[in-house]
């Protein structure tokens, strides 16, 4: 593959010593990417066709049921809920439950700051190879002996340009990747605050229902009892 009447390899030996840290960089940010990748696939969850299944099994009162429900899947809001379901008698519920979902979160946004490190580091890398480039280049110019021919001047500031070519190389997919896994990680947060609120909602609802016909109840027996 020819670019600029020069290969891959005949382009990288000329992007000045910042290329070995620019390749190192987009070695580690293709792990990352595909690491993310992959986990990313793996959890994915119809939240509506989750939500209205573990919701017929709460309105039965299958507690247990809704829990084994949850361990089929492997993803951040079927923990939760999962984790949710087994402390409903806890008073430190909600102190369970912060702990859990900062827990899974980390797992989610896992290798994301270093992949956003590349992003920013590799455009200065580049910046950094050209700039070096053209302080070497213009040096060249400084102690030449005679006229200064246009072709060597650019030849010069076209090698160190290659340094920033690579660079945004580097962190343009790098770029385009963080923000697609923050994207998905963001809307994990979001489930996972839906899933515990309507948790709340259902439970709140069930709870006041159950005191108004222990009232109900009461008022009753009392009716019986007078006369």
């Amino acid at each position: 593959m020819q670019i600029w009447d020069h290969n891959l390899i005949s382009l990288f030996q000329k992007a000045g010593f910042t290329r070995w840290a620019l390749l190192f960089c987009s070695i580690i940010a293709i792990a990352i990417i595909f690491e993310r990748s992959i986990f990313f696939l793996s959890l994915r969850l119809n939240y509506q066709k989750f939500s209205n299944k573990l919701f017929s099994f709460l309105q039965s009162n299958q507690i247990s049921d809704a829990i084994k429900f949850t361990q089929n899947y492997c993803h951040p809001v079927a923990h939760l809920t999962k984790i949710y379901l087994q402390n409903l008698d806890n008073r430190s519920k909600n102190n369970v439950l912060s702990r859990e979902g900062t827990f899974a979160m980390e797992r989610v946004e896992s290798r994301l700051r270093g992949l956003a490190t590349i992003t920013h580091v590799a455009p200065l890398l580049g910046l950094l190879g050209t700039v070096a480039g053209l302080v070497a280049a213009f040096h060249q110019i400084e102690l030449s002996v005679g006229q200064v021919q246009a072709q060597n001047l650019a030849g010069g500031i076209w090698e160190a340009l290659l340094s920033t070519v690579f660079g945004l190389i580097v962190a343009i997919p790098c770029m385009v990747a963080y923000h697609s896994f923050e994207s998905q990680s963001d809307e994990i947060a979001r489930r996972l605050q839906s899933i515990v609120s309507e948790l709340d909602e259902f439970f709140n609802e069930h709870s006041q229902l159950k005191i108004s016909k222990t009232i109900d109840q009461a008022d009753s027996d009392n009716k019986n009892a007078a006369q």
